[in-house]
């Protein structure tokens, strides 16, 4: 049981490995409750050990469309700058966080099926700006 509510998204994906592997990048690894092995080979759930939580789901045929993936995931996270160094080449559009008009200070990758990942967290809690950040104006 949960010690609070907690929303989590489930990604479709058509390889649960490469998915899993990209993921634990990010600092998530697969769960199990006290040693239980999960032994559904469609099905993974993520944790990062800081109450973030990822469902890993195998797609349906039909459901990921090379190039037009709908997804998108929102990872909070205070590594922002951290994360940003250990996905340098992966970064869509600028290379390196910034502050966006809707307040945060986040990048963006994509996963292994284009699911759109934007990695950030409030400008406010950016009290110390890095030499290679930008803000936007």
């Amino acid at each position: 049981m949960y010690p609070c509510q907690a929303l989590t998204a489930i990604v479709p994906c058509t390889n649960l490995d490469l998915s899993e592997a990209f993921y634990s990048r990010l600092g998530f690894v697969r769960w199990d409750d006290a040693g239980a092995v999960l032994t559904d080979d469609d099905y993974r759930i993520l944790h990062d050990g800081n109450g973030g939580s990822l469902h890993l789901r195998k797609a349906e045929h039909g459901w990921l469309i090379p190039g037009r993936n709908p997804f998108a995931l929102y990872y909070y996270s205070p590594d922002v700058d951290e994360l940003a160094i250990a996905f340098q080449n992966e970064i869509i559009g600028r290379p390196h966080p910034e502050i966006k008009p809707w307040g945060m200070y986040e990048f963006a990758i994509s996963d292994p099926d284009a699911t759109l990942i934007r990695i950030g967290r409030p400008a406010m809690l950016w009290s110390r700006r890095p030499a290679n950040s930008v803000a936007v104006e």
